[in-house]
């Protein structure tokens, strides 16, 4: 069955995005959105294209791209992880109390790492200087002259050779610990959405 569609690039000029829109029966195609990266790429192309713009009632800028010979088949090939390097961010607790949420744990995502800083209200008037951390594939534990004081399971699974760690003294009297954590599977896209899966049984603070 030979079937003839219509592409379409929507641009939200309040969101700075691109829609691609395949212009045939409903159950051939539906409208997505690339991130705003991609959308660049799209506007590049169309500047060759012999486009014709339309404005819909929303104020969208709809532009006819047949001409560039898209098909089914581009739409659904995936997008390179390049033009997906979306970082996250978040805040967890670092107490094991439920309902207790000190926001300890700073986290940002990035495709590749995790950079995590941990300011763990338990800490409060050691020094920076007696403080480690042992890294593991799926755990870290925080020590204190030696003795583990607290510890987490991860979300993901991290690369042990390749994570680090600095302290510092805070303002508060609470020490602030930096770490860096490389993601160990990279290639398959894990995202952690986040740091502390469980606080450890081991945790005493």
């Amino acid at each position: 069955i030979n079937q003839s569609f219509k592409f379409y690039f929507t641009t939200d000029m309040k969101f700075g995005l691109v829609s691609i829109v395949a212009a045939a029966a409903p159950m051939f195609a539906s409208p997505f959105t690339v991130a705003p990266s991609l959308a660049s790429h799209s506007r590049s192309a169309l500047q060759g294209s012999s486009s014709d713009e339309v404005t819909n009632d929303k104020g969208n800028v709809i532009l006819d791209v047949s001409d560039l010979g898209l098909t089914m088949a581009d739409l659904q090939k995936p997008f390179p992880k390049e033009d997906f390097s979306v970082e996250s961010s978040g805040y967890q607790s670092t107490s094991r109390v439920s309902g207790v949420e000190d926001k300890g744990c700073y986290w940002v995502e990035n495709p590749e790492d995790m950079d995590v800083t941990l300011r763990i209200p338990g800490l409060i008037g050691q020094p920076a200087a007696c403080i480690s951390v042992l890294f593991s594939t799926t755990t870290v534990s925080v020590t204190a002259f030696g003795r583990v004081v607290w510890s987490c399971i991860q979300m993901g699974i991290s690369d042990v050779d390749d994570c680090n760690f600095l302290t510092e003294d805070g303002e508060d009297r609470i020490p602030i610990i930096q770490m860096n954590l490389k993601k160990r599977d990279i290639d398959e896209g894990s995202k952690w959405g986040g740091f502390v899966l469980q606080v450890g049984e081991d945790s005493i603070l």
